[in-house]
């Protein structure tokens, strides 16, 4: 595709990097009481909005969630326009991520029992625009009536018009006997990584770049399935069973992954595949969470991907650039608002952030 396609996305998205929080603003809210401080912190930023019109109706993590999704749908809102034509079905099948994100949330609350009114508040969505709306196909509304269904079933069979019936169906049965609602999304996740993927295989002669951004992405998902495998004394095969294709990371080193004798030990094993896995064993040792391994893990990828992505400024690449730094920078705002729910102190919660450290 001519440059002057990507000059021009480049220079719709320039004004929106600069918006990104700065690593003051995450020492600011890294150092605040509990998440309604948390939200009165983000007043100044361009979350401001949506936390201000969010606060009639909410309030501690509800409302910094609610004004993260409303900010964040805006932004990959902005990000697929800005994309050129040619670019549009690999960003497009890249941002259905939300969609399926918001379909996963729905299942498993209708496997767990939950109402309506305790998980709309965690939809992906922007008032009437959930994530998904300008790539995928579903709306707020239909959201709504996915959740309005009166079981997991009857959820599923609503699926079937939005195209995920085939891969949804024929779990159901299975569901009905163990009441385990993991298969089923599993399932979706394979098949989102299938079909972005497919659609990254051929546009303009970008795509190697963006095949090794989703190829990360695939093995960083790879990396922590292990390591909670381990952590939860699941046998091998299980793990296996779980393993998701279009990595680099190939399953046949899992059985000598696998054969360490702890959660260290192996971080230890992978990191000749992740050199900085290992910041994450302090906060293992100490809490038995996984979360330092997955912040390390995802700042590592984040690191190496930006400076790939980087180098092709007149490509796709600044799509996903700008795509990235916004879902790195979400969770991190998210990481920090539910650890002041548990009391987490600055001390324990900044070295699981990624934004600052980029």
């Amino acid at each position: 595709m001519a440059a002057s396609a990507y000059a021009s996305a480049l220079g719709r998205l320039r004004p929106e990097f600069t918006a990104f929080l700065p690593k003051e603003t995450y020492a600011q809210l890294a150092a605040t009481k509990d998440p309604n401080e948390v939200a009165k912190t983000l007043d100044s930023t361009p979350y401001g909005p949506d936390i201000q019109a969010a606060r009639a109706a909410y309030q501690g993590v509800a409302l910094v969630e609610v004004a993260l999704n409303r900010t964040f749908v805006r932004r990959n809102r902005h990000a697929y326009e800005a994309t050129p034509f040619a670019g549009r079905a690999v960003v497009g099948a890249y941002l259905t991520r939300w969609d399926l994100q918001n379909i996963e949330l729905i299942l498993s609350t209708k496997a767990q029992g939950r109402t309506l009114t305790e998980t709309e508040e965690h939809l992906v969505s922007s008032r009437e625009i959930p994530a998904g709306l300008y790539a995928g196909v579903l709306t707020l509304d239909e959201f709504r009536q996915l959740l309005e269904q009166p079981t997991l079933e009857a959820t599923a069979t609503a699926l079937v018009r939005y195209g995920y019936g085939a891969t949804v169906l024929p779990l159901v049965e299975a569901y009905q006997r163990t009441h385990d609602v993991f298969p089923i999304l599993h399932a979706l996740d394979r098949e989102y990584y299938r079909r972005v993927l497919e659609a990254a295989r051929f546009f303009q002669g970008d795509e190697w770049v963006v095949r090794q951004f989703l190829s990360s992405e695939v093995d960083l998902r790879n990396a922590l399935l292990l390591l909670k495998g381990k952590s939860a004394n699941l046998p091998m095969d299980e793990v296996l069973s779980r393993w998701f294709d279009g990595g680099t990371l190939p399953s046949s080193q899992v059985p000598d992954l696998y054969a360490a004798r702890g959660v260290p030990e192996l971080a230890d094993r992978l990191a000749a595949r992740f050199p900085s896995i290992a910041e994450g064993t302090a906060e293992y040792t100490s809490a038995q969470s996984l979360t330092g391994y997955e912040s390390a893990l995802s700042r590592e990828r984040a690191t190496t991907e930006l400076k790939r992505l980087r180098t092709y400024p007149l490509s796709l690449s600044v799509i996903f650039t700008y795509l990235l730094l916004a879902e790195l920078e979400r969770e991190d705002v998210r990481r920090i608002a539910f650890g002041k729910q548990y009391g987490f102190s600055a001390e324990r919660l900044t070295p699981l952030l990624v934004s600052p450290r980029l």
